[in-house]
């Protein structure tokens, strides 16, 4: 730690130019993934702008536990079921993975496909769990 600090002061201008380089890649890569909605966003979007959301969790994990009327599509199907998606293309899409990870994959494909509000639920169903919010099984 004592070399780091050492480094920083002697080389200031290496480390500003480093820092500079760190906060652009995390702001690219949080740009990437889409609008992050969390469980209160999610629900008044769900409840107010009918938004549809799309589970991209296995279909066993599917079972164990979704939002309702939710629509499970794997994200390895992702590509060729996203036609599936076409009816919604003109209403909110939220994406729903296990911890919020991989949304931003699928919310890139969707992009990528001409879809134009498509955001992804922070923390995925495990924060929508954490929040005691209602799950539906099948």
């Amino acid at each position: 730690m004592d070399q780091l600090i050492e480094f920083a002061t002697n080389h200031w201008e290496l480390f500003a130019a480093l820092l500079a380089t760190l906060a652009l890649l995390l702001f690219t890569e949080s740009k990437k993934g889409g609008t992050s909605l969390s469980t209160h966003a999610a629900v008044q979007m769900i409840n107010k702008e009918n938004a549809a959301i799309v589970d991209i969790r296995l279909k066993k994990d599917f079972k164990t536990g979704h939002i309702t009327d939710s629509i499970n599509i794997p994200y390895a199907d992702m590509d060729r079921r996203i036609g599936e998606l076409e009816k919604y293309r003109n209403r909110p899409i939220i994406i729903v993975c296990n911890l919020g990870q991989t949304a931003s994959g699928a919310v890139k494909k969707l992009h990528d496909a001409k879809f134009e509000t498509v955001s992804r639920l922070s923390g995925g169903i495990t924060e929508w769990k954490t929040q005691n919010l209602p799950l539906h099984k099948s």
